[in-house]
């Protein structure tokens, strides 16, 4: 009995026959390289058509080799640069990651800063979030200078999260998060700083409190820019985990812009694997993947 022709528009989500062709592949890591400074080895190349499936369902195209062809050959690309880069980039992020971090700021690298700026009255302390994802890391800052304000009264907090995406940049803004992602607040600040749906749906959501959303704020930053459109008296900046996706010529660039955002004695933590990207430069390490400005 002869087998039903499938047509050519009828692919399921994981149709084997669907790929890019290594030079399509070539042409949208170098792409992307240029761009964001994120590096796309082969290896990545079934990672990279996964998600590019799904910018082809949106545009209502027959497959890789039609997205392809948009993107280079009848001038789509201007449009889709946003969506490929929000589909290639990795936005990993969790509450609370990598804690020592946190628990450094608030014992001795806040009370530092204050020291240094004993004759103000109430400093405004400065944050910056260069990688910011979601919100999660802006919001685990938020709710440690929060409570830290609480007990000292003696300062005062504000904090910038940045990103290349502006679809993370608007879950930012809006602040809610399934409840499994905040499993690692610490309970006595989920009670102050969650809010809970009273109406839970089928996936339970919390949303940031408006007490702690005033205080932060989000913007759209490619890090491969030659400039920075933000304050140079920045007191702590985070950039976590970022750094190992860049070539190496880009890690040193990108630091030594961001190093230019602080003021002296101001701070700069990468991710525990990215410690010796800092060593490239000129600052002083206290403590791993934890330089200071001189």
């Amino acid at each position: 009995m002869p087998q039903p022709i499938r047509k050519l528009d009828q692919r399921s989500d994981g149709v084997d026959d669907d790929h890019l062709s290594l030079r399509d592949f070539q042409r949208i890591a170098d792409l992307i390289g240029e761009e964001v400074g994120i590096k796309l080895p082969p290896a990545k190349r079934l990672m990279v058509e996964g998600r590019l499936r799904k910018r082809v369902r949106a545009l209502g195209l027959r497959g890789l080799d039609a997205y392809s062809v948009h993107l280079f050959q009848r001038d789509g690309l201007a449009a889709e640069l946003p969506h490929l880069i929000d589909a290639v980039t990795t936005n990993k992020t969790d509450f609370f990651r990598e804690p020592e971090h946190f628990d450094l700021l608030e014992h001795r690298l806040v009370p530092a800063l204050l020291d240094l700026r004993r004759g103000e009255r109430q400093p405004l302390l400065k944050i910056w979030s260069a990688a910011s994802s979601t919100g999660a890391e802006a919001y685990t800052l938020a709710m440690v200078l929060a409570d830290l304000a609480a007990q000292r009264h003696d300062f005062r907090f504000a904090i910038l999260g940045t990103d290349i995406s502006n679809t993370v940049l608007r879950q930012g803004v809006r602040a809610v998060y399934p409840t499994e992602l905040v499993a690692p607040v610490p309970p006595a600040k989920q009670q102050r700083y969650l809010m809970h749906a009273r109406r839970p749906g089928t996936r339970p959501e919390v949303r940031i409190v408006p007490e702690l959303r005033r205080l932060v704020r989000f913007a759209h930053l490619n890090l491969m820019d030659a400039a920075y459109p933000f304050d140079r008296d920045v007191d702590v900046i985070f950039l976590r985990n970022v750094l190992i996706y860049f070539e190496k010529a880009d890690q040193e660039r990108v630091i030594r812009r961001l190093i230019d955002h602080l003021r002296p004695g101001g701070y700069l933590i990468l991710g525990h694997s990215e410690s010796m990207i800092g060593t490239a430069v000129a600052m002083r390490q206290i403590a791993p993947s934890v330089f200071q400005k001189t």
